[in-house]
């Protein structure tokens, strides 16, 4: 396999967002790029498990799309984050793939630029799937992760106009609401013929969900001949990334006995503070919120998820013909 190839790095001044001058280490040579709840944990799992392939423990580090969060843009020009990003890659072996797995490039605006200016001959996965299940998933996980604090998808749908004008947004996300925009998510022509702009159709590799969950084998392996490596085939991996429904007011009540609450809660709080470790109440909070505060999600709500496919249709039919592929009949819209 020919060595990864090395190019001279973007000019930054142009772009703040693009890699800093000096490139000490490795760039990866491919990335999972989205979408989140489409199987991209368990892709990611196994690929992990090649022995000529590195991915590091952090999955989701997002360098690459800076207008949405990152962990690693810790300085006010990003450099001392890209020495802690390039970090993530030094345990790979020259002879390894290196990857990873930040699924918000694949809907982020600036990252297909960023990466192909950074690493034009990078090779792209991005797995699809059906709309309308993809954004129930989606709003599940945002709802446990905190991002999003409205139990209702059909409410934080009709929501995203007052959001995108920076109103209703919850703390995480207070200053990036493009998380809350939940039908940017799923425009799905827009987000590959951004990435066609700037990589040719051979280096992107697009997947359905639907096909994955079918035949993990069989799409491991058309993975794996994507990128060059020895076909393997699928390894048996435990669920990854279940969705489950979260609690919100029990959530919020909860944190408020162990955390906030009136004076008499207060009072009470730091007495128990003298017998109980710090440590041992905390894990004590953690142990009951997930005990009570996440359970198994509700079936989809029939009559938006009807609503939500016939807004959907002309996206579906138009991705169908860009692919070249009847996700119309796949995904249960002929039956509309």
């Amino acid at each position: 396999m020919d060595a990864p190839k090395r190019t001279a790095p973007p000019d930054a001044s142009a772009e703040p967002a693009t890699v800093p001058a000096q490139r000490p280490s490795r760039l990866p040579d491919f990335f999972l790029a989205g979408h989140p709840k489409c199987g991209t944990t368990a892709l990611y799992d196994m690929l992990r498990r090649h022995p000529q392939v590195f991915m590091p423990e952090v999955k989701e580090p997002r360098w690459f799309a800076p207008d949405l969060r990152s962990p690693y843009r810790s300085g006010p020009d990003g450099q001392s984050g890209f020495e802690n990003y390039l970090a993530l890659f030094e345990p790979a072996l020259p002879t390894q793939l290196i990857g990873e797995g930040s699924t918000c490039y694949v809907w982020s605006r600036q990252a297909a630029g960023l990466i192909a200016e950074a690493q034009p001959q990078a090779r792209i996965v991005v797995i699809l799937r059906e709309p309308g299940s993809l954004l129930r998933s989606l709003h599940l996980q945002m709802l446990q992760h905190k991002s999003e604090e409205v139990p209702s998808l059909r409410e934080a749908l009709e929501l995203e106009a007052r959001r995108r004008n920076g109103e209703l947004l919850t703390e995480i996300n207070r200053e990036k609401p493009a998380y809350l925009m939940y039908m940017d998510r799923v425009r799905f022509l827009e987000q590959l013929q951004r990435l066609h702009g700037v990589f040719g159709r051979e280096q992107v590799l697009v997947l359905i969900y639907e096909d994955f969950r079918a035949d993990n084998d069989a799409t491991l392996r058309t993975v794996q001949r994507f990128l060059g490596i020895e076909e393997i085939g699928a390894v048996e991996i435990s669920q990854a990334n279940p969705s489950v429904q979260r609690r919100v007011w029990l959530d919020n009540a909860l944190h408020s006995a162990f955390f906030g609450g009136g004076r008499a809660t207060r009072w009470a709080r730091r007495a128990a503070k003298t017998v109980i470790p710090q440590a041992l109440s905390r894990r004590s909070f953690q142990l009951l919120r997930r005990k009570l505060v996440f359970t198994e999600p509700k079936g989809p709500d029939a009559d938006l998820m009807g609503e939500l496919r016939r807004r959907l249709a002309p996206e579906v039919t138009a991705l169908s013909e860009y692919l070249g592929r009847d996700l119309v009949a796949l995904w249960g819209y002929d039956r509309l």
